[in-house]
């Protein structure tokens, strides 16, 4: 009998053990492009940042205009079948001079971000300077000093191929940045979501 009980109670701690685990959570990152489209994907482990994939999907100038946005949103879809992102982040458009630039960018943007929702991810949107803030801790920083700080942050040693893809990933990380900021805030003094909800209106999406 006294066996027994102690299996038991080896089970029951074995399995809080495991809940207080916090389970790895994957986060997909976009450069929204109309040629090139960098995606970056990241996983975390408790306070630890991997690199899952980071590349781009290039876009032949040749395709018509709808055409690329079909390709752009069954990429993500793939993305999103293939690594299974709990969050979703894009970086948002960078407001030009060019209005017809701009408004091929914004279709890029729109069609990754419904692929994001029609699986049924939370969508966050960063501005290019909020990005760079997040990963460097200067919002006028340029892409290859932001490569070198993800280069630290994630241990990485090869060399992109492309910005586009370094820029995603950049993404991703400020989102993981930002998300444990929130929950710093509310560990904080703030008495749950009700408290932050009502406090923040403009970061619930």
């Amino acid at each position: 009998m006294k066996i027994l009980i102690f299996r038991f109670s080896f089970i029951n701690l074995v399995k809080i053990h495991c809940c207080l685990q916090k389970p790895a959570k994957i986060i997909l990152g976009i450069d929204p492009g109309t040629l090139v489209m960098g995606y970056g994907i990241i996983e975390i482990n408790g306070s630890v940042i991997t690199m899952k994939e980071m590349f781009v999907l290039k876009l032949s100038g040749k395709k018509d205009n709808h055409e690329r946005l079909q390709l752009i949103h069954k990429k993500v879809e793939d993305l999103i079948k293939k690594f299974k992102p709990h969050e979703f982040a894009i970086e948002a458009p960078f407001f030009g001079k060019n209005v017809q630039s701009m408004l091929k960018l914004g279709r890029a943007q729109g069609v990754a971000i419904a692929a994001a929702m029609s699986a049924g991810l939370p969508v966050t949107e960063y501005s290019p300077k909020k990005v760079k803030q997040s990963i460097t801790g200067n919002g006028n920083a340029d892409k290859e000093q932001v490569w070198k700080m993800l280069q630290q942050l994630l241990v990485l040693k090869e060399e992109p191929q492309y910005y586009d893809a370094t820029d995603a990933l950049a993404v991703a990380v400020c989102h993981h940045f930002q998300m444990n900021s929130v929950m710093s805030k509310l560990s904080k003094g703030l008495k749950g979501w009700d408290e932050f909800i009502k406090k923040n209106p403009g970061r619930i999406r």
